[in-house]
């Protein structure tokens, strides 16, 4: 299974950006999909992570700025992420739980990230 994220870049102030990852390879079915995010010197954090039973969460940091939305059909995650502040520089990184088969559990895959700059 492989995580392919793209859309990364420098915006200024009050920009948006739109992030996108695609799943790929050996999938049953998927539970949720996610984006994570680490600043330099700080942890990892979740971002915004959709379950497909529709649940859909957010830190407060990016409440009413950023939307998460999926695709079922093409196993892909979206994150458009409007008003961006500097404090939103990071490497974002994709995260998806994942079924390979009926029987076993599922799996957490996570893509290589891709760097967010907010700067002037």
């Amino acid at each position: 299974v492989q995580l392919q994220a793209s859309g990364g870049g420098l915006v200024m102030p009050g920009g948006s950006l739109k992030l996108a990852c695609v799943a790929s390879g050996r999938i049953d079915r998927l539970s949720a999909m996610a984006w994570y995010r680490q600043a330099t010197g700080k942890q990892r954090e979740l971002v915004a992570r959709s379950h497909i039973a529709g649940r859909v969460t957010y830190s407060d940091s990016v409440k009413g700025r950023f939307t998460i939305s999926r695709d079922a059909a093409t196993n892909t995650v979206s994150l458009q992420m409007d008003n961006l502040k500097p404090e939103d520089t990071a490497v974002y990184y994709c995260n998806a739980e994942i079924f390979v088969d009926p029987i076993s559990p599922a799996i957490d895959y996570w893509g290589e990230g891709t760097q967010v700059t907010v700067s002037s």
